[in-house]
């Protein structure tokens, strides 16, 4: 196996590892712009402008990642946003 090889192999190894797990927060017909603004600021640490563009996104598109990391980071959080009516999982 060539050096070029074993480098490559190396870094799709690593890809597979360091994959992160993602919070996705979906679309809903009840909550207000500021409830899912300020549950965003609480639970996942977002700034204002951050948790305002997730918010747009999420009615827009139907769904946003709001977080990534790992699931033990992650848990919480979407507990935290399940907890405050909003629908999300993490994936």
């Amino acid at each position: 196996m060539s050096t070029k090889e074993q480098t490559l192999e190396d870094v799709l190894l690593k890809e597979d590892v360091l994959k992160e797990n993602e919070i996705i927060l979906y679309n809903d017909d009840v909550n207000t712009f500021d409830h899912v603004i300020n549950t965003l600021i609480y639970a996942c640490d977002h700034t204002p402008e951050q948790a305002e563009q997730c918010s747009i996104l999420v009615h827009y598109k139907g769904q946003c990642t709001v977080k990534t990391g790992s699931y033990k980071d992650l848990e919480p959080r979407c507990s935290m946003l399940l907890e405050a009516g909003l629908s999300a999982e993490i994936n």
